[in-house]
């Protein structure tokens, strides 16, 4: 949890914000959205709210972009509960659990990940996007900032970041997790997803969205560069990321995926219990659920009089 800030909305639809999610600058590099942790007035519904950056999102766009979201069914997405606007500024709200953007997990382990665990957080991530994938959807907004960490495992936030970018601006995404299409104008596509979760994966096992090869653990440095290819027609489908993180011992190189494919099928993956997360990231969790109970909601903003007929 992080303070207000003085240009933070003190209210948002029916809920009154407490606190910011993310820190101000992460080493992960930008946050695609504003994201508050907030409650109603009657203290009954604390949630997730979210809204778009001031200067790198349309809004118009980015609450089409939430709608599309709370339509969607796919494991491991968030999913919007409501959304509404507050003086033009669009807003969505999910009901809250304990979450670390992946930064802020990374910060409170002291250092990048264990290998395993990296398998683990991709394999289900390239599960949702497969899913996506098999609908003819592009998640268009995968960063270190849009993996949410819980007890249950990790959730994908920021939908749609990318089609829902100011004309001329920086969709507010890490640009290490950029494709080389998008960057040069192209459209948002299932490959694009899989070269941002290649550096997602790479920021998790190393601190750094384009890391040394050396930095990275030897058992996913194949993959990874695969996910990483320049070239999107050298890229592992989600559904072969998946696989390959699926299997136990060093990643196997998978070949490109000449065509999008089916929902991937049933792994080992789906039956066991979400992965267990360090020591330090559990005690950030509990931490910040501690302190959001005890937070006092603030003085409702007071409500804008009727306007008056003029004679």
């Amino acid at each position: 949890m992080e303070r207000l800030r003085h240009d933070d909305p003190p209210r948002l639809g029916p809920y009154l914000t407490l606190a910011r999610l993310d820190a101000d600058s992460t080493d992960g590099g930008a946050v695609p959205e504003r994201r508050y942790l907030a409650r109603t007035a009657d203290g009954e519904r604390t949630v997730l709210l979210c809204a778009p950056l001031a200067d790198a999102a349309a809004p118009a766009a980015w609450a089409m972009e939430a709608e599309l979201a709370s339509r969607l069914s796919v494991p491991r997405f968030l999913r919007p509960a409501s959304q509404g606007s507050e003086a033009g500024l669009p807003w969505y709200a999910v009901p809250y659990t304990p979450v670390l953007p992946l930064p802020a997990a990374l910060a409170a382990h002291g250092g990048p990940l264990p290998e395993d665990l990296v398998r683990r957080l991709g394999a289900a991530l390239a599960a949702g996007l497969a899913a996506a994938h098999a609908r003819g959807q592009a998640h268009a907004g995968v960063s270190p900032a849009a993996v949410l960490l819980g007890a249950a495992g990790p959730l994908l936030g920021c939908f749609g970041a990318v089609r829902s970018a100011a004309p001329g601006g920086r969709p507010g995404l890490d640009p290490g997790c950029l494709a080389p299409e998008l960057r040069s104008g192209g459209r948002p596509e299932p490959l694009g997803d899989v070269f941002a979760l290649g550096a997602v994966l790479a920021y998790a096992a190393s601190g750094h969205t384009v890391p040394e090869q050396s930095e990275l653990p030897p058992g996913l440095r194949r993959l990874l560069a695969s996910c990483l290819a320049r070239d999107p027609a050298d890229r592992p489908s989600a559904p072969q990321v998946l696989h390959a993180l699926s299997t136990t011992g060093p990643a196997r190189t998978p070949a490109p995926a000449p065509a999008p494919a089916a929902t991937p099928a049933a792994t080992v993956l789906d039956e066991q219990a979400p992965p267990p997360l360090p020591g330090r990231v559990v005690a950030a969790l509990a931490a910040q659920s501690a302190e959001l109970l005890a937070s006092e909601l603030p003085a409702a903003p007071p409500a804008r009089p009727a306007p008056q007929k003029v004679h």
